[in-house]
């Protein structure tokens, strides 16, 4: 052969093997599963088969910050909430209070209620598509049992038909509840400036109080459920404890004025590693304490501590990396004002070694326990005096500047910014969401639990998923995370040669 030919033959053969042996030191989890949006997990493997980097990618780009711009603020309770069909009643009420601000305007107490109600049947009702649908096969089922197992029908092939026509019946009950006092169970159309859309009538009120009646003791059989399939097997309780699913960062929180949880309402409250309050402000001045990073490799910026600085995706003393969630509304917070949520709330400290909980799986339990309090206050609110009344707006007259609204939604702390011209129409929109909340520390995740799962090439499709449960205990919503600064598109293009070597790299700076 000649010479020249076999030259080019061995230089193929050299890329070819080059890039097989590539391939073989990346494994990616494409799409994600059981969450809301679009997501990929990236794990490259170094020449030994263990985990050199993990990454959790977010491909996708929706602009809402952007194309809201022009239209009258009064429309953004609805077009926020056309963000995704998961957590439109979170996007509603953050906006409809950011309206409230905006126009300087208080809803009468009545109104206030009526909006807390809905809010907390929202809260109880997506806590338990989680925790029954979306997390909770894992440990119902168990993390490595077949695919085809793992989801609701394993769920109800676990615990039961009745128990699955539970879950199903007491979530459309808590839908229908939403729809009749919100108009919409997905679009709510309730929130206006000042206060809601409609009165509620004397007569409405006892069906309301039956449904609260049912919801609470589905929120109590939810947590024997919890207790006597996760609990009560120590293999789960290893797992939960484990430090491939542990985390030292800070936590924030929205609190009462007696440091309890919040849902509706109240003041950001951040705790350190240690359970050290160490910020406190109020919604409107979140811009002095809260900031956010753009890495090239997703589309979700990653928010930090302002006042610590970007540090990276690490942990420990001083971190500035911190969680939000039903695990850091727990840390973040000393109690819950109602009392059987504060009675498991002690139950959850004293398994899991006092506050602070550090263990990114522990998320599943603090959800339950909230869906307790989430069941109470709508027992609480639907048997107030004030819900009947006829008083459920206070008209707005202020010219409006700027509105910052925030609530804790199912998945975290919520903010919601806008700022208008003389006529309220939108100049800027800034949304800060949960997930985005959790973007550093679920990144952090994933990468922790590859390196420590995955060791020698051995790479199974049940560690696989264990790597998955990593991100899932946020139960993330990533139509709702991905947002770019305007004019700017994180992400960048590399083409690379057959052996990895950069050949040209586009941006859209």
């Amino acid at each position: 052969m000649d010479e020249a030919i076999q030259k080019l033959f061995d230089e193929g053969g050299a890329r070819a093997n080059a890039a097989y042996a590539a391939q073989k030191r990346r494994v990616t989890i494409e799409p994600v599963t059981r969450l809301e949006g679009h997501g990929r997990i990236d794990i490259h493997l170094d020449a030994a088969g263990d985990v050199s980097r993990a990454y959790f990618q977010v491909p996708e780009l929706r602009g809402f910050e952007v194309f809201c711009q022009g239209r009258p603020a009064e429309d953004m309770p609805q077009i926020t909430s056309r963000i995704c069909g998961v957590c439109p009643t979170a996007h509603h009420m953050a906006s409809a209070k950011a309206l409230d601000d905006l126009y300087k305007v208080q809803p009468p107490s009545a109104g206030r209620k009526i909006r807390e109600l809905v809010y907390n049947a929202f809260m109880l009702e997506d806590h338990a598509l989680h925790v029954f649908v979306l997390g909770g096969p894992d440990f119902i089922v168990g993390p490595e049992a077949p695919p085809a197992e793992r989801n609701i029908l394993g769920v109800i092939g676990k615990v039961g038909i009745d128990a699955g026509r539970k879950v199903i019946l007491m979530r459309r009950r808590l839908r229908e509840l939403i729809s009749s006092i919100g108009g919409k169970v997905v679009h709510p159309v309730l929130g206006l400036p000042g206060g809601v859309a409609k009165a509620l009538r004397s007569e409405d009120l006892p069906a309301l109080r039956e449904v609260a009646a049912e919801a609470l003791e589905f929120a109590q059989w939810t947590n024997d459920v919890f207790a006597n399939i996760v609990l009560a097997d120590p293999n789960y309780l290893r797992m939960i404890r484990s430090q491939e699913y542990t985390h030292r960062t800070c936590y924030l929180g929205q609190v009462d004025a007696n440091n309890a949880v919040s849902f509706y309402d109240g003041i950001l409250r951040v705790v350190d590693c240690e359970g050290r309050e160490i910020e406190r402000f109020e919604p409107r001045h979140y811009r002095e304490h809260i900031a956010e990073h753009v890495e090239p490799w997703s589309f979700m910026k990653f928010t930090y501590l302002k006042t610590r600085g970007w540090q990276g995706f690490v942990e420990g003393p001083g971190t500035s990396v911190y969680a939000v969630g039903p695990l850091a509304r727990l840390n973040a917070a000393d109690g819950f004002s109602t009392p059987l949520a504060q009675r498991a709330r002690e139950s959850f400290y004293s398994t899991l070694g006092g506050r602070p909980v550090h263990h990114t799986l522990a998320n599943h339990w603090a959800r339950v326990v909230e869906m307790i309090h989430a069941a109470e206050r709508l027992v609480e609110l639907a048997n107030d005096p004030d819900l009947a009344s006829p008083l459920v707006r206070t008209l707005p007259s202020a010219e409006p500047s700027v509105g910052i609204g925030v609530v804790e939604a199912p998945r975290g702390t919520l903010f919601h910014h806008y700022e208008t011209d003389s006529r309220g129409l939108i100049r800027m929109a800034n949304l800060i969401v949960a997930t985005g909340n959790n973007a550093s520390r679920i990144a952090m995740s994933v990468e922790r639990a590859a390196k420590s799962l995955i060791k020698g090439g051995k790479v199974t499709e049940g560690l696989l998923n264990r790597v998955e449960m990593a991100f899932r205990a946020y139960d993330p919503c990533l139509g709702c995370a991905t947002h770019a600064l305007p004019g700017h598109t994180p992400l960048k293009v590399r083409v690379r040669s057959l052996d990895g070597t950069i050949l040209q790299e586009l941006t859209q700076d």
